[in-house]
């Protein structure tokens, strides 16, 4: 229902509709095609924190006057090591994505091939390397400004909680 149209060939005209259809055709089986690939995503934030705790202990060993752990980051150090790790998390786990995708596209099977090795031997055969990051320029435009709140919530609160928090 998310890949396609209301007024797309094929595409289920209400979610209600669109179950028993799954559920007629495809069986309980349906309902969770691409989970499995999905189970990879739990990498990103596992990849991203393991990115931002070295960089940010590089940042204050070359940039910071005070090395200290304690020494509070700069929002535009927070800005610019999270920008990095969330690349290079994005870089890493970005396939996972892709191939998600077209497993849960409206006639997946005929279309991209069946099952998670379906679909990767055809966009390999097809596109290359490239094929498994088609779009990640723009996914990382997109998800970069939720990056910077989230690490600069994470990183002042992490300071000023311990600050007020015991007064």
């Amino acid at each position: 229902m998310l890949s396609s149209d209301r007024a797309t060939k094929g595409a289920y005209p209400s979610m209600i509709s669109g179950a028993r259809q799954i559920a007629r055709d495809e069986g309980w089986r349906g309902f969770y095609k691409g989970t499995a690939i999905s189970l990879f995503g739990v990498t990103h934030g596992a990849v991203q924190f393991s990115v931002y705790e070295p960089l940010k202990n590089i940042w204050r060993r070359y940039f910071t006057p005070s090395s200290s752990n304690d020494t509070k980051l700069s929002n535009t150090a927070t800005l610019a090591i999270s920008s990095a790790a969330k690349i290079v998390a994005g870089t890493a786990t970005y396939p996972y994505q892709v191939v998600r995708s077209r497993l849960q596209t409206y006639d997946a099977e005929q279309r991209f091939g069946r099952g998670i090795r379906g679909v990767v031997r055809k966009l390999w055969k097809e596109q290359g390397v490239r094929g498994f990051y088609r779009g990640l320029g723009t996914n990382v435009v997109r998800v970069l400004p939720a990056t910077w709140v989230t690490f600069l919530v994470y990183e002042n609160v992490r300071y000023y909680l311990p600050l007020y928090g015991s007064g």
